[in-house]
């Protein structure tokens, strides 16, 4: 392939030229349009599929596919922003159709279980940005020290590691190998005899040594896992995977994998967060926080001197006065709506850190009404693993180490 040329989806040979040729399911669609007619079912996911199979860039070994999701961010952000700069009324209008949008959008997707890239390119993307306007607005005004610089640097490239350290495997539960899939079969399957489900909060049922049951007239066999591996851990068949899962892991059904001591799927980082990932998770969020708060009192002690910071947010005269105070102002209320959506994720993972609970038995205790609702609703006690404050937060503190995964929690 040249650097032009790329394999589409169909397994054809094609072309970047001919990227608007001989698109059936887009020139359907334009047909029914113009006639008035009704699109068929599924029709716009086929003119999405082929329009994202042919958005691709020159490479050496052929053109490669870009990922719709992260192209938004990168066009839509810069422009909101400046266009919020040019007046007050329209800086009111656009931040809060901004939350609201990406709101809408993280509805859609999570209710077609698809994975998307916008989320992370839209906070890596702002990051960046906010730190390009921070250095080229607010620091030539002299009231920001080189200190002071260097700090939030450190802050930022901080953050940006424990976010790398969060996106690796979370806990992803191996796939079984051919003998470890015969062993699961002798089992009580088929998986109607399994009281576990992808969702993964009751046991495999056990029935005894061996035992028969007449069916139909026939009698079958059901034999169970060895006895040294169910008497002491609870376990849970997936029945997606195809493997038992110790207690507290689940089935994410967006990565399609089983994930040790799943919490929950965060968008934000594309990935689950899990056993091997949660602490460095909490650790990116918290640095993310106190960069940003220390950002916004930088900025806003440039603009609106002579005001604390809280006061500033809300009331200072001249941020208008000129474009480059605009901007920073305009960022600066982004930055802040940001940051409270992410403290109140936060608040939350400590709440259920504090009780030893995660999202994901969180979400099923109330589906099951078993959990109790503590602190206003903020957090639910499903009473199966808490331990008290500090034995919870030492069981986090060790999440990962080789002697966790034979603690007492997976014990019966």
């Amino acid at each position: 392939l040249c650097c032009c040329e790329y394999v589409d989806r169909k397994g054809e040979r094609n072309h970047l030229v001919t990227c608007l040729c001989d698109c059936q399911e887009l020139d359907d669609g334009c047909d029914r349009w113009l006639t008035c007619k009704s699109l068929p079912p599924g029709a716009l996911e086929r003119i999405a599929d082929a329009v994202a199979d042919r958005v691709r860039v020159p490479w050496f070994a052929g053109a490669v596919k870009i990922n719709i999701s992260l192209v938004p961010p990168l066009l839509l952000l810069p422009v909101f922003l400046h266009v919020a700069a040019l007046h007050f009324l329209l800086a009111l209008l656009i931040l809060t159709s901004l939350p609201a949008l990406v709101l809408w959008y993280y509805y859609l997707t999570h209710g077609r279980k698809e994975r998307t890239l916008f989320f992370l390119s839209l906070g890596l993307f702002s990051l960046g940005y906010m730190y390009y306007v921070f250095l080229q607005e607010v620091v030539p005004r002299g009231s920001v020290e080189y200190s002071q610089v260097v700090i939030l640097s450190c802050g930022l490239v901080l953050m940006l590691a424990a976010l790398f350290r969060a996106k690796k495997d979370p806990g992803y539960l191996p796939s079984p190998t051919g003998k470890a899939k015969a062993s699961c079969q002798l089992m009580d399957l088929p998986s109607n005899k399994v009281m576990g489900s992808s969702n993964g909060l009751h046991g495999v049922a056990t029935l005894g040594t061996v035992s028969g049951r007449a069916v139909n007239g026939e009698a079958k066999a059901y034999s169970r896992l060895p006895a040294e591996e169910c008497e002491g851990m609870r376990k849970d068949w997936c029945t997606k995977c195809q493997l038992v899962r110790p207690a507290r892991a689940g089935h994410c059904r967006l990565c399609g994998r089983c994930v040790r001591r799943l919490d929950h799927h965060c968008v934000w980082i594309n990935s689950c967060v899990g056993e091997q990932n949660h602490q460095a998770f909490i650790l990116a969020l918290s640095l993310f926080m106190l960069t940003s708060v220390y950002g916004i009192m930088l900025t806003l002690g440039t603009i609106c001197r002579g005001r604390t910071p809280l006061v500033a947010l809300f009331y200072c005269p001249g941020a208008y006065s000129d474009y480059s105070s605009a901007l920073s102002f305009t960022c600066v209320w982004y930055c802040a709506i940001v940051t409270a959506g992410m403290g109140y994720i936060l608040l939350i993972q400590l709440l259920n850190i504090s009780y030893n609970v995660t999202e994901r038995e969180a979400r099923l205790a109330l589906r099951d009404n078993t959990g109790r609702r503590l602190l206003g609703g903020l957090v639910i006690d499903t009473g199966h693993y808490n331990r008290g404050f500090l034995c919870n937060w030492s069981h986090f503190l060790s999440l990962g180490s080789p002697a966790l995964q034979r603690s007492v929690e997976d014990i019966v």
